[in-house]
């Protein structure tokens, strides 16, 4: 029997490039550059770049120890605190010192309050504004047309009748939320000074504790502030729902945008001062006593929350990277304290030897190195991310089930719940962040919104044990301490976008290597020795694009959701070094400085 074939139809693809350099609404120099199939709306090839050198890593070299925490502060003006923080740690574990409860708690409330701080100002200032109704209006009017429809199922709580209403609400400079949160950000950059003395540059901070003078009157000046922001938070988690699930609704497949594998990363933070003693050798015990879990997932799996394995994982790894490797240069550690291998790679003996040149996509193209996380089980190198930070750290806490602060906040093995007190206008809540099916844009802001919470119940637990040592009389907060002339040390922390580590060695009294890694160096890192994407290439490559404008109109938005869900922050990345020195300006009288 004949058959009659047609004869296909030719359809001509578009593919270009376009490239976002460098990316507005974070701090730093990030450029993302892809390859877009616009017959199939979806990105093919993703290229993060980060063109300027930092040297933090090598000027630290020959320095006092006891400065460490003055000068990393330096890394950052969003996170130096938490650089701040990590260093006094890995001092801590240096000098063998613990300080007294009280610094303890001075650390923790500190710490609680900059989380606060920047998990509102980041998702309401800066990457909600991606979802705000001046720029849907622009990307996608379709959707912003069926959210003038569509009532808020919380507007009892936040206010705001409809989904635009939200929309609006995040309007730069005009949106009464993106305006409240401004004011947030005001008040809970005053709870970090009341124990941190100033941001971003801490001057009370330090190791062996505060040197802060805490009273019942900064416990009081804390507490209002507190108070202010968990009424705020309450409204934020609600207002935060109704917004992401109405764009899993009005957009089917929208679960893809940012889409990559659940491979986290999470050192945890927030010693319990009745178990840390910051001894390498019980860093297993109290890191899983911490406020937060410490874990790695790989796969969607928790396979460890020990500090101390996880400590053994770590690789830098060079592949695109304008580096040189250090296979030959001095190999500082081969064994920890415990007596367990150290690699070649591992931060201890990281060697930094920039080599900068031509940027080639091909080959090198970003001075953002590649850490990857070593399985063994796979003998794979893993780019695991940190979610942006509260991502991993509610994911890891709430699969590990071992959280519990009084009746406020417990870890269940697949959620997290959270009771937050009655406040100023809003009675008793109780929210739950449930461990989500799968890691991509939309959770990762999601989990901001819930973490502010988490932030402010851990500073709410703090504040009364912190309290209770001021009624007693211990007032002490900072203990004395002694420089050893050599010592291994790590410090394990969280900046609010996720993973912080300091590792120093110290010979004959001096800095012989200090290495810190930040959370955006995970972040965006570039293809490794392997060929392995960088956690944002990774997340761009294969998204899939919902914008309604064309190539000669596109703004890339689903593009800088996918990127903005990690909270990038590239001035880790962007600090210049002149080598032995070199001058820039002389200047011979005072009138020269006109």
């Amino acid at each position: 029997m004949a058959v009659d074939v047609e004869a296909p139809t030719e359809r001509k693809v578009v593919v270009k490039e376009m490239s976002w350099d460098p990316i507005t609404r974070i701090v730093g120099s990030l450029g993302i550059h892809t390859e877009i199939d616009f017959t199939n709306q979806e990105v093919l090839k993703c290229y993060s770049t980060s063109m300027v050198f930092r040297g933090f890593d090598i000027f630290m070299k020959g320095i006092d120890p006891r400065d460490a925490h003055f000068i990393t502060s330096r890394i950052c003006g969003i996170c130096g605190d938490n650089h701040c923080t990590c260093s006094c740690l890995n001092q801590n574990m240096a000098y063998s010192v613990k300080p007294p409860k009280l610094g303890d708690y001075a650390f923790n409330l500190a710490e609680s309050a900059d989380f606060m701080f920047d998990h509102a100002i980041f998702n309401d200032c800066m990457a909600n504004v991606d979802f705000c109704e001046q720029m849907v209006k622009e990307t996608n009017p379709s959707v912003l047309a069926k959210a003038e429809n569509t009532a808020a199922p919380g507007s009892d709580t936040h206010g705001y009748k409809t989904i635009a209403d939200i929309m609006r609400s995040l309007n730069p400079f005009s949106g009464d939320f993106y305006l409240e949160t401004l004011e947030v950000a005001r008040y809970t950059r005053e709870m970090y000074c009341l124990f941190g003395g100033r941001h971003t540059h801490p001057s009370t901070i330090m190791p062996g504790g505060c040197s802060a003078h805490i009273t019942h009157q900064t416990i009081t000046d804390y507490y209002v502030r507190l108070m202010e922001y968990i009424d705020y938070t309450k409204r934020s988690i609600v207002l935060h729902d109704d917004l992401y699930d109405f764009w899993y609704e009005a957009l089917p497949g929208y679960e893809k945008v940012g889409f990559r594998e659940t491979d986290l990363v999470c050192w945890g933070c927030f010693d319990d001062p009745d178990v840390v003693d910051y001894s390498y050798k019980t860093m297993t015990d109290w890191g899983r006593a911490r406020m937060v879990t410490p874990g790695i997932a790989i796969g969607g799996e928790l396979v460890t929350t020990d500090l101390v394995e996880m400590n053994g994982m770590i690789r830098i790894l060079l592949g695109s990277s304008y580096f040189e490797d250090w296979e030959t240069e001095t190999t500082w550690v081969t064994e920890d304290p415990l007596g367990n291998p150290i690699d070649k790679h591992h931060p201890w003996n990281k060697t930094t030897i920039p080599k900068p040149q031509k940027r080639d996509f091909a080959d090198k193209y970003s001075w953002v190195v590649s850490p990857r996380i070593y399985d063994k089980r796979s003998d794979r190198y893993v780019a695991c991310d940190t979610g942006g930070g509260p991502f991993a750290r509610q994911w890891v806490t709430a699969k590990a089930g071992l959280v519990k602060l009084g009746d406020y906040l417990e870890a269940t093995g697949d959620s997290i719940r959270m009771v937050l007190p009655r406040s100023k206008s809003l009675p008793q809540m109780e929210f739950e962040w449930k461990v989500p099916p799968w890691s991509n844009a939309i959770e990762r802001d999601r989990a901001r919104a819930y973490h502010e919470a988490y932030s402010a119940l851990v500073g709410l637990h703090n504040l009364n044990l912190a309290a209770a040592e001021v009624r007693s009389g211990r007032t002490k907060s900072w203990r004395e301490f002694t420089v050893p002339e050599d010592a291994v040390s790590v410090g394990f922390h969280e900046a609010a976008r996720g993973v912080l580590s300091h590792h120093m060695v110290i010979r004959d009294g001096k800095v012989a290597n200090y290495q810190p890694y930040p959370p955006t160096p995970w972040n965006a890192s570039s293809r490794d020795t392997y060929g392995t994407p960088g956690p944002y290439e990774d997340a761009v490559q294969n998204t899939p694009l919902f914008e309604e404008n064309g190539p000669d109109e596109f703004k890339g938005i689903d593009i800088m959701r996918a990127v903005r869900s990690f909270d990038p922050c590239l001035p880790c990345g962007v600090h210049m070094y002149y080598g032995g020195g070199k001058v820039k300006k002389v200047v011979h009288r005072p009138t020269g400085l006109c």
